[in-house]
C-alpha cells in the first residue's frame, strides 16, 4: 500500500458505494465492513465465517466511541477481518434488521442499545449479543478483542453448541398463534395507567422516574386527554410541570432552539446533545396540545391555581414555534423534506458545539451583559457542564434556567419587557457567534416515518396558531414524499423509506405508512382540502393490505414483499416514538369515525384486543395505543361545519374549533356537499341553514340541533360541553 496523502485515506472498504451517512461514516475504517446483503451472506456462507453485525446510527455517541477505541484500531480490525464477516447496519435506515436483533440482545442480556454488537451465523442466526464493548477489559464489561476471541473459539471448537443455540433463540422468538378470545382491555385501564404515571412522577423537577429522563412525549399526550376526560387536575400538573422543565432545563437549547435528546440526570441539566427530527415534532405536539388545554382550562380560579405552572396562554406555544423555528432553519432539505438528525459530537467531543465560557460569552456581549446572561441561564465560573464518564467540570456551561424568565426578573428587580428584549438580543449574538464553530454532522437522509410524524406536527401547529407557514411546511413535505419516496412494485404506487442524495431506497415499513398517514389526516383537519383526506385513507387501505395480519392480528412491522427477516416483528410498545401498530389504530379510528367507517373501527379495536394482556401488565409502555382505546370507547364528537369559503362567520367557527382543545373530535368542513359525500355520507343533507354557517355536533349516532353562527358554538364551548 503506497503512502497516504493527506487527502486520500489509508483504507476504504465497501461502505463507500452506500448513501447512509452512519455507514459513510465507516467507510475509512480499517475494518473491512461489508453491506446488509446476499452477496455478503454468501461469501461468509462460502469462507465458513461467523457473522459480526454492528447497528448503530450517525448520531449515536457511544457508536462515535466505539469506532474510535476499537474499529480504527489496526489490530483490532486485522483480526476481525481474517476471522469474520463485519456487517454495518444503519438502524434508522433498516429499522426491521435492528427490530429483530434488539429482541435478542434484550432477551439475552436483559438490556439494549447502540451500538448493538451481535455474532450470528451466514444463515443470520444470532448466537451472541450486547451493547457497547471497551477496547480492553473495564469492571465487569469484556474488551472487545476478547470478545472476538471467544466467539472465535466457539465458533471452531464448539460448533454444536453454537447452532444449539441458534436453533433455540429462532424458536423462542418464533409467533406462536394468538387465540382468537384475547382478552379485553378493562374499563379503568385509564384509571390504572394514571396511578402508575404518578408513582413515578417526579413532583420536583417534572417527568418519570429518576435518571436518565427522556421526554416521551406520548405520556403527555395520553395525560391531556385523561384529564379531558376526568378532570382531574393532578393529571395535567404532571404534564405542566415537566414541559416547563424541559423548556427550562439544559436539554432545551436555549440559544439555537430544539430539544436533544434525553437527559442524564433528574433535572434535565445535561443532555445526551444529539438532536433527532421525531423528538421536535412529538414534542411541538404535546407544546401545541398542553396550549389548548391550558388556553381553554386556565379561567378564574383555576388559573390563579395553576399560575406558577404556566406564566401565561403563550408560554407553550411559543415553545412549539422555537421548535418549528429549528426545524425550518436547520432540519429542512430544499426539496421540502425534513432531515433525519443532529450529531452530539463536533471536533471528536459530545456537546462542545453547545456549550459557553463566561469568558466567551463576556467577549461577545459585553461584561454587563454576560453578567445578566449569566445569571440568567445560571452560570458558574467553574463551569456546570460535567464529563459523564469522570463527573469533573470542564469550565464550560450549559445555558438552562432554573426560574422563568418573569420569575428572574420580580428576584432581581427588573423590568420583565426591558429583560426580555435584552436577552433576546443576546441571543441573537451568541448564535450567530455559534455558527462560527465547526458544527456536528447532520444526518442529512429524509425518512418517510420521521416525515409523516414532522408533517402531523407542522399541520397541527398551522391549525392551532393559524401560521400558513407551518400549513405550507407540511404540504410541501408531503408534496415531496408522494412524488419522490415512492415506487411502483407490482404496478402499485408503493412508498420507499429513505431519500437521500437523490436516490429513494428501501420499501416502507408500517411506520412509514402510519405516520404519514396521520400527517396527511391532520392537514385534512387543517385545510380541509380533500386530496390530503383521499391521501389518508389510500395510506390506511395500503397499510391495511401490506401489513395486517388476518390470521395472527395486529400489523406486522415489515410486508409480506419485503426482504424475509429471520423473525417477523409486530411492537405496540411505545419507545423513542410510538410504535407503528399504536398510531395506525389511532389514525384508523380517527378516520373511522370521521368517514363512518366500521371497518377501520373494528380493525382498531382488534389490533388493541390483540395486545390486550401487554397493555394490562405494563399500561404506562403503551400510552400511544391507551390514547387510541380511549377515542375509540369513550365519548367522542363528529363535527361539520357546513358554510362558505371565506365567509367571516365560517372562518371564526373554524377558528374557535382550532383553538380548542378537542382531542375526541374530528372535524370536517362542508364547503362542497356533492364532493365531501363521497368520504363522509351525512355531508349531503348537513348542509347551511338559514344562509348562516351552520355546526352539527353528533356522538354516539345521534346529532344535537344545528349551531347557527359562530357565537351558539362558542357557548358550548365555553360551558366545557365536549369535555367528555
Amino acid at each position: 500500500m503506497s503512502a497516504p496523502t493527506p487527502h486520500t485515506p489509508n483504507y476504504t472498504n465497501a461502505l463507500i458505494h452506500e448513501k447512509s451517512p452512519y455507514l459513510l461514516q465507516h467507510a475509512h475504517n480499517p475494518v473491512d465492513w461489508h453491506a446488509w446483503n446476499e452477496e455478503t451472506f454468501a461469501k461468509a456462507k462460502r469462507e465458513d465465517k461467523p457473522i459480526f453485525l454492528s447497528i448503530g446510527y450517525a448520531t449515536c455517541h457511544w457508536c462515535h466511541v466505539m469506532e474510535r477505541e476499537s474499529f480504527e484500531n489496526e489490530e483490532i480490525a486485522e483480526f476481525l477481518n481474517k476471522h469474520f464477516i463485519a456487517i454495518k447496519v444503519d438502524r434508522e435506515e433498516r429499522p426491521d434488521i435492528d427490530a429483530v436483533y434488539m429482541r435478542v440482545c434484550q432477551a439475552m442480556t436483559g438490556h439494549g442499545g447502540w451500538p448493538l454488537t451481535v455474532f450470528m451465523s451466514p444463515e443470520k442466526k444470532p448466537f451472541f449479543a450486547g451493547t457497547y464493548f471497551p477496547p480492553v477489559n473495564y469492571h465487569n464489561r469484556p474488551g472487545f478483542p476478547h470478545v472476538l476471541e471467544q466467539i472465535l473459539h466457539a465458533w471452531s471448537n464448539e460448533r454444536h453448541k453454537v447452532e444449539e443455540s441458534c436453533s433455540a433463540i429462532v424458536e423462542h422468538f418464533s409467533e406462536k398463534p394468538v387465540s382468537q378470545d384475547t382478552s379485553e382491555l378493562s374499563p379503568d385501564i385509564n384509571d390504572l395507567a394514571f396511578q402508575r404515571y404518578e408513582q413515578t412522577f417526579d413532583p420536583t423537577f417534572g417527568g418519570f422516574g429518576t435518571q436518565p429522563k427522556f421526554p416521551s412525549p406520548q405520556n403527555l399526550l395520553f395525560l391531556l386527554r385523561y384529564y379531558k376526560r376526568t378532570g382531574k387536575k393532578s393529571a395535567l400538573v404532571m404534564v405542566e410541570r415537566t414541559l416547563k422543565a424541559m423548556r427550562h432545563g439544559g436539554i432545551f437549547d436555549h440559544i439555537g432552539y430544539g430539544f436533544h435528546r434525553y437527559s442524564t440526570d433528574r433535572e434535565w441539566l445535561l443532555p445526551h446533545f444529539e438532536k433527532m427530527l421525531y423528538d421536535q415534532a412529538m414534542l411541538a405536539i404535546a407544546y401545541l396540545e398542553a396550549h389548548q388545554a391550558t388556553a381553554l382550562s386556565t379561567s378564574g380560579k383555576e388559573k390563579d391555581t395553576l399560575a406558577n405552572e404556566s406564566q401565561s396562554e403563550s408560554f407553550y406555544a411559543q415553545v412549539a414555534e422555537e421548535i418549528f423555528t429549528y426545524v425550518l432553519r436547520d432540519m429542512t432539505s430544499p426539496e421540502g423534506g425534513f432531515y433525519s438528525a443532529e450529531d452530539a459530537d463536533s471536533e471528536g467531543e459530545e456537546g462542545k458545539f453547545y456549550v459557553w465560557s463566561e469568558e466567551e460569552v463576556q467577549s461577545i456581549v459585553g461584561e454587563d451583559n454576560a453578567r445578566l446572561f449569566g445569571a440568567a441561564y445560571n452560570f458558574r465560573r467553574e463551569g456546570n457542564f460535567q464529563e459523564e464518564a469522570t463527573g469533573a467540570n470542564t469550565g464550560e456551561n450549559i445555558p438552562h434556567l432554573r426560574l422563568s424568565i418573569e420569575e428572574f426578573a420580580k428576584g432581581h428587580g427588573v423590568d420583565i419587557h426591558e429583560l426580555r428584549v435584552r436577552l433576546a438580543v443576546m441571543r441573537e449574538q451568541l448564535f450567530y457567534h455559534r455558527e462560527d464553530r465547526i458544527h456536528p454532522l447532520k444526518d442529512d437522509k429524509i425518512l418517510t416515518d420521521w416525515n409523516g410524524l414532522m408533517i402531523a406536527a407542522f399541520a397541527i401547529g398551522g391549525r392551532v396558531l393559524d401560521n400558513a407557514l407551518y400549513t405550507q411546511a407540511a404540504e410541501r413535505a408531503l408534496e415531496f414524499i408522494e412524488s419522490t419516496i415512492t415506487s411502483s412494485i407490482s404496478g402499485s404506487k408503493r412508498l420507499l423509506h429513505r431519500y437521500r442524495d437523490g436516490e429513494a431506497a428501501i420499501p416502507a415499513f408500517l411506520d412509514d405508512y402510519a405516520f404519514l398517514a396521520w400527517g396527511a389526516l391532520e392537514l385534512y383537519q387543517t385545510t380541509f382540502a380533500l386530496k390530503y383526506l383521499k391521501t389518508a385513507i389510500r395510506l390506511a387501505d395500503d397499510m391495511i393490505r401490506l401489513f395486517y395480519d388476518k390470521a395472527q392480528g395486529a400489523f406486522r412491522f415489515s410486508a409480506e414483499d419485503n426482504e424475509a427477516m429471520l423473525l417477523q416483528s409486530k411492537e405496540a410498545y411505545d419507545g423513542a416514538i410510538p410504535s407503528g401498530n399504536s398510531i395506525a389504530t389511532s389514525v384508523l379510528a380517527r378516520l373511522g369515525k370521521l368517514t363512518s367507517n366500521k371497518d377501520y373501527q373494528d380493525l382498531a379495536a382488534k389490533t388493541i384486543q390483540r395486545f390486550a394482556e401487554q397493555i394490562t401488565h405494563y399500561p404506562t409502555g403503551f400510552a400511544q395505543m391507551l390514547i387510541a382505546n380511549d377515542f375509540l370507547q369513550g365519548a367522542t364528537q363528529e363535527i361539520i361545519v357546513a358554510g362558505k369559503t371565506g365567509d367571516s362567520d365560517t372562518h371564526t367557527i373554524l377558528r374557535t374549533l382550532a383553538e380548542a382543545y378537542l382531542p375526541h373530535a374530528v372535524v370536517a368542513f362542508n364547503h362542497s356537499p356533492h364532493e365531501l359525500k363521497q368520504f363522509i355520507e351525512q355531508a349531503e343533507y348537513q348542509t347551511v341553514v338559514g344562509n348562516q354557517a351552520t355546526t352539527y355536533i353528533c356522538e354516539h349516532f345521534v346529532c344535537q340541533a344545528p349551531l347557527l353562527g359562530s357565537t351558539a358554538l362558542q357557548n358550548v364551548l365555553s360551558t366545557n360541553a365536549l369535555a367528555s
